[in-house]
């Protein structure tokens, strides 16, 4: 059952667009997806709560009685949202999870600096603790000096960079009724599909 972790410990990243998004293109190609939030705060539920009926599904944690949550049965594929401030014994908890971790980060110093100081925290984990890590610009305004500046620390990161989604309201009015891509017609997200092409194939692949 592949997992994959979306993780920045930087606030405001993105970490759920690209969760809910993730989710729902691996729900649109049939397997039996779990959306989960290790936050205790659970907005992956809440945010599923508003998915309308006729578009694919996508579950979240069975949580028992004593609190432990746990995956329900059937489910092929997780994707897992994380808080901000994941560092530590928690990241360690999660990592024991993760098939694949991809971190999102936004064209601003503050964000460059807290993702190259993450990801190089995962990079330096013992090597059979190690996990496909992959990099995405998300909320980018393209032709900006941010942009430029954002893809020339991609360029010498050391991890793949899967490129960057644009900033638009698109994913804020899908998200508000429960949306992703994946359940609406194309014909006006064609640019955004495009963008998450490489990700998709990446979240895909076997490696």
């Amino acid at each position: 059952m592949p997992v994959i972790v979306v993780a920045n410990p930087k606030g405001g990243v993105g970490k759920s667009t690209l969760s809910t998004n993730l989710a729902g293109w691996l729900a649109r190609q049939g397997h039996a997806v779990m959306l989960g939030d290790t936050d205790r705060q659970q907005s992956a539920r809440a945010w599923l709560g508003l998915r309308p009926a006729g578009v694919p599904t996508i579950q979240t944690w069975d949580i028992a009685h004593d609190h432990v949550v746990k995956p329900p049965k059937g489910v092929t594929h997780v994707v897992l949202d994380t808080p901000a401030g994941l560092h530590g014994k928690r990241l360690d908890e999660i990592m024991k999870l993760a098939d694949k971790v991809l971190v999102p980060l936004q064209a601003s110093i503050f964000d460059i600096y807290a993702t190259r100081n993450f990801i190089a925290e995962l990079l330096a984990r013992k090597k059979h603790d190690r996990v496909p890590v992959a990099v995405v610009g998300n909320r980018v305004r393209e032709h900006t000096i941010a942009a430029e500046q954002l893809q020339h620390f991609l360029d010498g990161l050391g991890v793949p960079a899967l490129g960057h989604l644009r900033d638009t309201q698109n994913y804020v009015h899908l998200a508000a009724r429960g949306l992703t891509l994946w359940d609406v017609a194309p014909g006006r997200f064609e640019r955004d599909i495009e963008q998450w092409q490489p990700i998709v194939q990446w979240a895909d692949s076997k490696a």
